[in-house]
């Protein structure tokens, strides 16, 4: 429809009701304006992205887990609504404490940081954790968990997060409490776009100052991420916030067409939730239409939704929406498909390198 012409559904005098469900709301918020309408146009598109089979990335950025939204993550993963995961190594990081049954608490943002600190208190905004009691008793497990692994041989952010899933499965208080746990349980790859910025890898120093190597091989990464879109019948991210996991996941499709010349296109659904400016010019509040002229995404008037929220509020919403109408999809296990995925990206690069 031309959107220079005056129709369009009629905008309704809202009336709420008590009995309203999930779905009920979503509704609301679609047939209004503003971000609330785009609000609920995004959780429609997640359940369309669901009944397409898309293959669905779910992007993280800043720090989700510490507020608890891991279990919100790891709902998603075990009803097959997330198939791969692009994340900060903080979300990893912290997660691990709910499933070590480490202390996280509330607190307070209006507070003196000088006297938190003497306290041996650590905060993210209005969340509290202790320096000893959760972040070295953090330290001390990943420490112990990596001291025998990865050395002297390359791997992937993917095969790190598998390997804790696994052992946090194992060893953990509360396996039930990390998305991290499911995701190696339903064979969700989780990488962490940027893991020498976190707690993990200050914790893979110790080991370092033992002389014992660690070999990321970050190329090898990029291109799992964007075989695995090359694979995909339909490929869509629904993206928390931005920062590089969101360019991380976007950057698949230059990665295809750009420099591996395969034609791909892009994305065809992506959903960003995000409070930055586009007018700065970074990439965490970069328009998704903009992304078109990189060839991130398959068409800049379709598919695509920017809801500028608080993930905290927006995240929620999305997620309880496609989880009250939507079956549970087969887990499409890609973390066990990955090598073959690669191969056949590989494979179709050499046969026809300049398609």
């Amino acid at each position: 429809m031309d959107p220079h012409q005056f129709h369009g559904k009629d905008i309704p005098h809202i009336k709420l009701d008590p009995k309203m469900t999930i779905e009920d709301l979503v509704d609301v918020f679609a047939s209004t304006g503003f971000n609330g309408r785009q609000l609920g146009e995004a959780a429609k598109l997640y359940a369309k992205m669901i009944e397409e089979d898309a293959t669905i990335c779910l992007t993280v950025s800043g720090a989700m887990t510490p507020v608890g939204f891991g279990g919100i993550i790891k709902t998603l993963i075990e009803r097959g609504f997330v198939d791969w995961i692009v994340t900060t190594g903080a979300n990893v990081y912290h997660e691990d404490h709910f499933a070590s049954g480490l202390p996280v608490k509330q607190g307070s943002f209006d507070v003196d940081d000088m006297k938190l600190f003497e306290n041996e208190i650590v905060r993210i905004r209005d969340v509290y954790i202790k320096f000893e009691e959760t972040l070295v008793a953090e330290d001390k497990i990943i420490q112990k968990m990596f001291a025998d692994d990865f050395q002297d041989k390359s791997f992937t952010t993917a095969e790190f997060c598998n390997l804790l899933g696994k052992r946090s499965k194992a060893s953990a208080k509360h396996p039930e409490k990390s998305f991290v746990v499911s995701a190696y349980e339903y064979d969700v790859p989780v990488y962490i776009s940027t893991i020498k910025d976190s707690s993990l890898a200050l914790n893979l120093a110790v080991h370092r100052l033992e002389n014992k190597k660690y070999d990321l091989d970050f190329v090898r990464e990029i291109i799992e991420q964007a075989a695995i879109v090359y694979d995909s019948k339909k490929s869509a991210i629904l993206e928390l916030g931005g920062g590089v996991p969101k360019n991380t996941a976007q950057q698949t499709g230059p990665l295809l067409d750009q420099i591996l010349k395969r034609n791909d296109g892009g994305q065809n659904y992506i959903i960003q939730i995000t409070d930055a400016r586009p007018d700065t010019g970074g990439l965490s509040g970069a328009t998704l239409q903009e992304g078109k002229s990189w060839g991130k995404i398959q068409d800049s008037h379709e598919g695509i939704v920017t809801v500028y929220a608080d993930a905290t509020i927006a995240f929620p919403i999305l997620a309880l929406y496609v989880l009250s109408n939507q079956k549970s999809r087969k887990p499409k296990r890609l973390y066990k498909r990955i090598g073959e995925m690669y191969d056949k990206l590989s494979d179709d690069y050499f046969k026809n390198p300049t398609k």
